[in-house]
């Protein structure tokens, strides 16, 4: 695995092992593993501001003995102070390898194109799949299982979405979404996600509905995300008047299993997507899928690099 750009096409053992990985770097944190970066440097491209992204990447990093470099967008300039393939050539002749958080998917696949290191996507505005992952390492992690949970994404076909939808088909997690009808997936995604399901030897898991109670009953996990994401901040009354009735609250969570879980890939706008009542309760993992991106990058960190399990 040369570059960690999208969970589509990497295969079901392959996501498996590096969970598997990041179980380790959370069990003996941070002895396991101090060494794996040891004398190596890694860059981070970020176009978008972040706390969790930027702060787990970077201690990940130390804490394997690397170093970072950090490289805003008003130094770098991807595409408009300078082509994005001579910063991609110029940055592997120093690092050992590139994350980049960005807004067009096409500079991530520019970027891995021309880079002669490992590139990770920290986000686009089409893909997260470090986020991805590291959510299905912590519903592993609760529940002691991935294949047959039922996970219900409440919000826009987002990136988040995306990536989601493709590890829940290499792992057999069954997802259903709930939002209004604009804002879902298309039906060729769905399709795609289904297929990919079944080439895994699932059926289909992928299915959405415009009621939310209806989509959140039997639910195992519910999901939720911002209505409007970065870049989107225009439609933001538009989508406040949209999803005002989309709101992980005790009332909805009341339909789901009673051992449910509530899921936030943060940061949260307490009183819009989700109550304050139910990000502080006890049925609330969203700080534990915090904590996990650490240590799930860690394991996409040495996986690149080939420096697991030394």
């Amino acid at each position: 695995m040369k570059h960690f750009l999208s969970l589509e096409n990497i295969d079901k053992d392959v996501l498996l092992s590096l969970i598997n990985e990041a179980v380790l770097f959370k069990k003996d944190r941070p002895s396991y593993g101090r060494l794996f970066l040891d004398g190596k440097s890694v860059a981070l491209l970020f176009e978008k501001p972040s706390t969790r992204t930027r702060v787990s990447f970077e201690v990940g990093v130390l804490e394997m003995g690397g170093k970072t470099i950090f490289l805003s967008s008003f130094e770098v300039g991807l595409g408009k102070r300078e082509a994005i393939k001579d910063v991609a050539r110029t940055l592997s002749r120093y690092v050992h390898a590139l994350i980049i958080r960005t807004f067009a998917h096409s500079s991530v696949e520019e970027l891995a194109a021309y880079s002669t290191v490992p590139v990770i996507n920290a986000l686009s505005d089409f893909l997260h799949p470090c986020q991805a992952l590291s959510d299905m390492f912590t519903i592993r992690e609760r529940f002691g299982r991935l294949e047959g949970i039922n996970l219900c994404f409440i919000g826009d076909a987002n990136n988040v979405f995306r990536s989601l939808a493709y590890a829940c088909a290499k792992l057999g997690v069954r997802m259903h979404y709930a939002c209004p009808k604009k804002y879902g997936p298309d039906s060729g995604f769905v399709e795609k996600i289904n297929s990919i399901a079944q080439e895994n030897g699932y059926g289909e898991i992928l299915s959405g509905s415009n009621d939310l109670k209806e989509a959140v009953a039997e639910s195992d996990v519910l999901y939720t995300d911002v209505w409007a994401s970065m870049g989107q901040e225009k439609e933001l009354l538009e989508r406040q008047k949209a999803f005002a009735s989309y709101q992980i609250n005790e009332q909805l969570l009341f339909v789901a299993k009673e051992d449910a879980v509530v899921m936030h890939c943060l940061p949260a706008h307490r009183g819009e997507e989700i109550t304050d009542e139910i990000i502080e309760s006890p049925r609330s993992i969203v700080f534990d899928q915090a904590e996990n991106r650490l240590h799930m990058q860690k394991a996409v960190l040495t996986r690149v690099l080939g420096q697991e399990g030394m």
